[in-house]
């Protein structure tokens, strides 16, 4: 048994020799293309989990949320997903999604905190009641109108000019923003690995041995005729 595999080892080497490196580089071309094939689809994938994910949130569906980032991740962290972020306008590859927010999550969380807010500040010393509920009856009919959200420049703005108009609004400020939530908390960023046994990262495995292959043919072809060369000389 052993004796024939050894044989058939030799045999494949053999024929191996005999093909040409311009014929192992028409093979690496289609398989270079294959291969760019093969993560454009990862890519894709990766792509329509993340948008489930934020159709998710827009839906208010924390359960929903919850199981197809879990399908992302999954993805993810089992593919070679290829990818592009721009950060303070340089554009760079990563592996990965990329960062990506929740902001829909974020806004309902930071709603909820700000109602739990208003509805303990209740100082009947205060001869403006609820102050945040007066300013909250304002404002947040304005960043409807308006598009803006929790951390929007008029929305703020907006805030900051109706407390002014009350003495006692300075004491309760902080009391209001305590429970805010961290954005960071809505914030994800899966990283893929560089390698990973699937079709994408075995066409990427087939195309480094042939173009290595190439190489070093090249390079001994290269050398052999700088050889030739200084012995006619």
């Amino acid at each position: 048994m052993g004796g024939k595999k050894s044989n058939h080892i030799k045999q494949f080497l053999a024929r191996f020799k005999a093909v040409h490196t311009w014929q192992l580089f028409l093979i690496l071309i289609p398989l270079l293309f294959l291969t760019a094939t093969l993560l454009r689809f990862d890519h894709i994938k990766m792509t329509n989990l993340r948008a489930a994910v934020l159709q998710a949130d827009t839906e208010g569906n924390d359960e929903l949320i919850a199981e197809r980032l879990n399908a992302l991740q999954e993805f993810v962290f089992s593919h070679i997903v290829v990818n592009t972020s721009e950060t303070n306008g340089v554009t760079k590859v990563i592996f990965g999604t990329g960062p990506f927010y929740l902001e829909q999550q974020y806004f309902r969380a930071a709603n909820a905190a700000i109602e739990a807010a208003e509805s303990q500040i209740t100082d009947d010393s205060n001869p403006h009641g609820n102050i945040y509920g007066a300013v909250g009856a304002i404002c947040k009919p304005l960043a409807i109108a308006n598009g803006w959200s929790w951390n929007s420049p008029g929305y703020l703005d907006c805030w900051t000019s109706e407390l002014a108009k009350y003495p006692a609004s300075d004491e309760l400020d902080t009391n209001l923003t305590a429970n805010v939530p961290s954005t960071e908390l809505y914030r994800y960023n899966y990283a893929s690995p560089i390698w990973a046994p699937t079709f994408a990262g075995f066409a990427i495995l087939a195309c480094l041995i042939l173009a290595l292959i190439v190489i070093v043919r090249f390079v001994i072809w290269f050398s052999l005729r700088i050889t030739l060369l200084f012995l006619k000389n």
